[in-house]
């Protein structure tokens, strides 16, 4: 595809994002194809070494911050009548009240998931330092002549770090799912508002 059409395709795409943005990576792309061109390549060939105009869309919307789309997407396209600010005015107490009780819903599974992540770390770390201080206990104990009890302790040392070394594992993929969960979920609000605005 030549120039115009990827940027045709690209506009398209970017469509329910913000004006300014859409013009800044419309006008950013044009000039990489432009210096290509005059580098010598085609305008096909040019468009093409950018890779897919999918792939654009989906890098800037993950770019742009979710508060810049929430304003974009409550700012007013044209001055309010009087009736219908004395109408938000009235119903605010409703809309006020549920905005903020789903506001909070969502920032508590925001804090849940991470809580369970910090917990299973903190569960992670204590079995690690009761592993060495149940292995140096043992040894203190064997040393000062308690053989039984002190072979005891350094068995509970070594099973707390096998136990430590799976649940570092563990933890660890929990807090990459943890990280991939809330990603999508930034993406899919992100891609819910940018659709509601292009229905418009």
């Amino acid at each position: 595809m030549n120039k115009q059409e990827f940027l045709a395709r690209l506009r398209e795409g970017l469509s329910g994002l913000p004006q300014d943005d859409v013009a800044e990576r419309l006008t950013f792309y044009g000039e990489i194809i432009d210096d290509r061109v005059e580098d010598g390549l085609s305008e096909e060939a040019a468009a093409a070494e950018i890779g897919p105009v999918d792939e654009i869309v989906s890098q800037t919307i993950a770019e742009i911050p979710l508060p810049k789309l929430v304003r974009e997407r409550v700012r007013p396209k044209r001055p309010m009548r009087a009736w219908e600010i004395a109408l938000l005015a009235t119903g605010s107490p409703l809309w006020l009240s549920l905005l903020i009780a789903a506001l909070a819903v969502l920032l508590s599974l925001y804090i849940v998931i991470w809580a369970v992540i910090l917990s299973l770390w903190a569960v992670e770390a204590s079995f690690a330092v009761c592993s060495l201080g149940g292995a140096a206990a043992g040894l203190w104990l064997v040393c000062r002549g308690g053989g039984l009890p002190g072979l005891c302790m350094i068995s509970a040392g070594l099973v707390l770090a096998g136990l430590s070394v799976f649940l570092f594992f563990g933890c660890r993929e929990t807090t990459k799912g943890a990280l991939l969960l809330t990603g999508r979920l930034a993406r899919g609000t992100k891609s819910l508002l940018i659709r509601k605005e292009s229905a418009q």
